[in-house]
């Protein structure tokens, strides 16, 4: 299904832009905004990152490759996906997570794929998650963790992984949407529609 702009609902008008802060991780932007029904949004801010890239990487005896790693944000060690930035000069998102791969877990697979790419929140990011399945994935190389990265691997079944998201095994919600529609292009789980169940 596309996502192009719906030509019938008009954008909002930018009457002014500043950036309110900017490093090498984020650029906020303060925007004035005059929406579709004239009302002035101000300030409206928006958040620009670079691209990041999950990997969905499943190892020949059925199991999900996963990291466990502190994140201040939640302010605990959470189980994840690999993951990772896109730097600057980065244009394939494969190539960017098979080094991600490698980096955080020492696993490489020789067949990966781009299987979805979407907003993490379309109302204030202006970035991309782009989630990438990794198939036949096994450890062949030393992690190469940097600055801020404290990083244990856990390889887990994906029957169990898929029975524990309704519990929060993987708390990242972007996390759990890749995971899901890269298990479906790989053909192991059916996002197929059930009839309605008797109440």
């Amino acid at each position: 299904m596309s996502q192009t702009p719906d030509p019938a609902i008009p954008h909002w008008e930018v009457l002014s832009s500043r950036t309110a802060l900017r490093d090498r991780w984020i650029n906020v932007t303060a925007d004035a905004c005059r929406d579709a029904r004239g009302n002035v949004l101000d300030p409206f801010y928006t958040l620009s990152y670079p691209d990041w890239v999950n990997v969905v990487a499943i190892t020949p005896a059925e199991e999900l490759v996963l990291v466990r790693q502190y994140r201040h944000g939640a302010q605990s060690r959470t189980l994840e996906l690999p993951a990772g930035a896109m730097d600057a000069q980065d244009a394939d998102a494969v190539r960017v997570a098979a080094r991600e791969l490698r980096e955080e877990t020492g696993f490489e697979a020789p067949e990966m794929r781009v299987t979805s790419s979407l907003f993490p929140n379309t109302a204030t990011h202006r970035n991309r998650t782009h989630t990438v399945l990794a198939l036949g994935a096994e450890k062949r190389a030393p992690t190469a963790h940097e600055a801020g990265e404290d990083i244990t691997v856990e390889l887990w079944p994906l029957d169990t992984v898929l029975q524990g998201l309704n519990e929060g095994l993987l708390a990242q919600s972007m996390h759990v949407s890749g995971l899901l529609l890269a298990l479906q292009a790989a053909g192991r789980i059916s996002l197929s529609l059930l009839p309605p169940q008797p109440r």
